[in-house]
């Protein structure tokens, strides 16, 4: 099986995009896109509570499908149930953006090949190539 869902270019940002999801399944769809964002996202809530943070789990499949997220200030973390969530703005700059698997895998061998001429540059300076 091939992991090519993170190894694709980017086509646009989510950042300043705004899903106020009017069903189950589009609710599911965007928690997806928020576990996957490497920024904040400002979840507004059923009662009108805004919480600002960074998404890092959720389980969809439990009784109680819920969302864990680190609030922005450092309160702790909080879990807050899908069934609680009335939008999801993607508020903060994904930090992940534009750096595809091919730019990773390219700058890796760039550095690798400048260790290795460092490497062959010091042998020779002290005589052993």
């Amino acid at each position: 099986m091939t992991d090519s869902k993170y190894h694709t270019p980017e086509a646009s940002s989510l950042a300043g995009r705004v899903f106020r999801p009017a069903t189950a399944n589009e609710l599911a769809e965007a928690v997806e896109l928020a576990f996957d964002y490497r920024g904040d996202v400002t979840l507004q809530l059923q009662s009108g509570e805004t919480i600002e943070g960074y998404l890092f789990n959720r389980d969809s499949t439990g009784v109680r499908p819920s969302v864990q997220i680190y609030p922005k200030g450092g309160q702790g973390i909080r879990q807050v149930l899908y069934a609680e969530v009335a939008t999801i703005a993607f508020t903060g700059k994904d930090t992940a953006f534009g750096q595809s698997w091919e730019a990773w895998v390219a700058k890796k061998s760039s550095q690798r090949r400048a260790e290795a001429q460092e490497t062959t540059a010091a042998a020779k300076a002290r005589g052993h190539l």
